[in-house]
């Protein structure tokens, strides 16, 4: 199973499937069906049915119950696109086996070191897979397709293992927020998910942010600065007072477990016109609207100051803490948990400080918790993953479909 899950992971990795958040279509690029083909005629040479791929880049598929038992139809998740925080194109995978736990030399100019890196301390005797110093490596999320696709493999294989109907699902675009935007929760059929999209082994998430996105324009007026008294209005001014409103602490760089921010992405402008981009995050809802709120605190001091017209703030909320749908079932939680003991696993329960597209399913009437995929350092030259993790990753995936079945009656 290891080897399985190294191949096909390092085939995945090498096919370049970056989205692109400017782009208005869905799939964001075309390159993502790249992948979402080979994964087609995976499925199909494995032995799953009901495939299907659609113009929007979901990829579905059904591994048939074998079983007479009533059991919930389970999906599993994961997404094909790479973030485009980094370079995805030319991925050229490294094999390290029996890590020794010193310097890892990706290239001749870049190395990875424990002493920056010291979760590589963690991987000491086994295998890793890790970037050539150029480009990201895409175990967010191509191991979690290895090990989805593995396990699918090792159902068929192993009918022994009695099992309900499991949906597989692979998405684009969630490295930009949408992939559940033309995701048809219907049309997938099962009754809960999980995405397999986390990061070092053990990880169980189904709590994730709140969030929102936040534009704010100001407007001033530009005057010749050599008679500018009392005429000048300078927008670049207007937006530093507002920044200067926003909780000094509340940052990610000063944040962490479940501790919310308010976090500036750009700032631009000129005399005339300035704006700032912002993202609101808190696990807490009544805390996530009181950022929102104290947004608009801001711009009414703003306006008070320099007029009506002066500050425009534009609020989008973005998706919910997931947890607020998985707990009312938290039964599939349970389970995730229980398979991870019997695998001497121990389940580390954290919220997210993220989001994930399960964030988004869940409100869409797809309850659906994460479990760790085995990726470190994601979104860039430093990533790496450990094949020993995705293979237990992948008996995850087993351990949950038996569990449902013998569960049973």
């Amino acid at each position: 199973m290891k080897e399985k899950v190294i191949d096909r992971f390092i085939r995945y990795a090498k096919i370049d499937t970056q989205s692109n958040p400017e782009s208005s279509t869905t799939p964001s690029t075309e390159k993502q069906f790249d992948l979402l083909n080979v994964l087609k005629d995976e499925l199909s040479e494995i032995g799953l049915t009901e495939i299907s791929l659609n113009e929007n880049g979901y990829l579905f598929a059904t591994l048939p119950s074998n079983t007479d038992k009533k059991i919930p139809t389970i999906g599993f998740l994961a997404h094909v696109d790479t973030s485009p925080d980094f370079s995805g194109a030319n991925v050229n995978p490294q094999r390290i086996d029996n890590y020794d736990g010193g310097d890892i030399q990706l290239n001749d100019d870049v190395v990875m070191s424990p002493t920056y890196f010291p979760n590589l301390k963690n991987y000491v005797g086994q295998t890793l897979i890790t970037t050539d110093g150029t480009t990201l490596l895409g175990a967010d999320d191509k191991a979690g397709i290895a090990e989805i696709m593995t396990a699918m493999e090792y159902l068929v294989a192993h009918p022994e293992i009695k099992h309900g109907k499991i949906r597989v699902a692979f998405t684009p675009d969630e490295e930009i927020g949408r992939g559940p935007h033309k995701f048809d929760v219907k049309a997938f059929g099962a009754d809960f998910a999980y995405t397999m999209d986390g990061g070092p082994l053990g990880e169980l998430q189904f709590e994730s942010f709140n969030a929102a996105g936040v534009k704010v324009t100001t407007r001033g007026t530009s005057v010749h600065p050599g008679s500018a008294k009392n005429k000048m209005i300078n927008a670049i001014t207007m937006a530093i007072k507002f920044q200067n409103g926003m909780p000094a602490d509340a940052v990610p760089e000063k944040t962490e477990g479940y501790e919310g921010f308010i976090h500036l992405m750009s700032f631009n402008g000129n005399i005339e016109e300035a704006k700032l981009s912002y993202i609101i995050r808190d696990h807490d809802r009544e805390k996530f609207e009181a950022k929102k709120a104290h947004f608009l605190e801001v711009e009414k001091m703003v306006k008070d100051k320099y007029g009506e017209n002066a500050i425009t703030v534009e609020i989008e909320d973005q998706y919910y803490n997931m947890g607020e749908k998985i707990k009312p079932v938290k039964e599939i939680v349970d389970i995730a948990y229980i398979a991870m003991e019997n695998l001497d696993i121990d389940p580390i329960i954290e919220p997210i400080r993220g989001g994930t597209d399960g964030s988004q399913l869940s409100y869409m009437g797809l309850p659906t918790p994460n479990i760790f995929a085995g990726g470190e350092n994601m979104h860039g030259k430093f990533e790496f993953v450990s094949a020993e993790t995705m293979e237990k990753a992948t008996k995850v995936i087993i351990e949950i479909v038996r569990l449902f079945e013998a569960q049973a009656k």
